[in-house]
């Protein structure tokens, strides 16, 4: 039986997107985009500002930002790729909002992230937290330039 995958990703300047569209399509996976009820502006997202609406959100543990959607019908996934970008060493606390909104139980959950400066970070312990331990969570994958080899061969890997 081949698996159904869904291909879930959160990216605020159109990096992790597209990455995530590009897995989606060499898998002929679903592809949804976890969009945030209130858009992240510019000034949201500067880094260098303490008081950024990015930079408050991953200072608090128990920030969950809101999604605009939901995915239609998560229990027909046998497998969830999950794409973010790495914020501060660890996932944007969006991707807890979307860890925390399904039931995961018995599926495959494989992350991947984009970084413009560091690796995939603490994010794979922070978010396996979020998720029960009938998950079998993936070690994730630092994608920022992946070409078709590449990604098949990480997925040919995981699933």
């Amino acid at each position: 039986m081949e698996k159904k995958i869904l291909v879930a990703c959160f990216s605020a300047s159109g990096v992790t997107k597209r990455i995530g569209e590009e897995l989606a399509g060499i898998t002929g996976a679903d592809f949804f985009e976890i969009v945030p009820e209130e858009i992240y502006t510019a000034d949201d997202l500067n880094w260098t500002n303490r008081q950024s609406r990015s930079s408050l959100e991953i200072k608090d543990p128990n920030s969950r930002p809101r999604i605009a959607a939901k995915v239609a019908d998560m229990t027909s996934y046998d497998a969830v790729i999950i794409g973010f970008p790495i914020w501060w060493g660890v996932a944007p606390r969006i991707i807890e909002t979307f860890l925390e909104s399904y039931d995961f139980g018995g599926k495959v959950i494989a992350p991947f992230c984009t970084s413009g400066g560091s690796g995939v970070g603490r994010s794979d312990t922070e978010l396996h937290k979020n998720v029960g331990d009938e998950v079998k969570w993936l070690q994730g994958k630092l994608l920022n330039h992946p070409n078709e080899t590449e990604i098949k061969g990480w997925l040919e890997d995981i699933l």
